[in-house]
């Protein structure tokens, strides 16, 4: 791994290389379900909404009416797309990807 996390830890790794084995959205969906509260998740998602709005320049006001995240996970988002480890963008750009994909079929 060429990025060095200050995360990173023995018990953190284990937990993503059970997220690598995930094969489709129904294994997303139990695994998460069962490792993860309900509103964990919602906040999860949310924030990637957040993300993605904000990527695509929509203002704090939009992405608030949109996704009713606060003020505060919207600045805390875009503190990480501006500054961060790229995650999001990497993700964003990945969907992105996907989707022009299947529209092409």
């Amino acid at each position: 791994m060429a990025y060095e996390s200050k995360f990173q830890r023995e018990d953190i790794d284990e937990l993503f290389d059970a997220v690598l084995t995930l094969k489709d959205r129904e294994d997303c969906y139990r695994f998460f379900e069962d490792i993860c509260t309900v509103n964990e998740i919602h906040a999860i998602a949310q924030r990637l909404q957040v993300a993605r709005l904000l990527s695509e320049k929509h203002t704090y006001n939009e992405i608030e009416e949109a996704t009713s995240a606060s003020t505060a996970t919207i600045s805390r988002v875009n503190k990480c797309l501006v500054y961060g480890a790229d995650g999001y963008r990497r993700v964003l750009e990945r969907l992105a990807g996907k989707e022009s994909a299947e529209q092409k079929k």
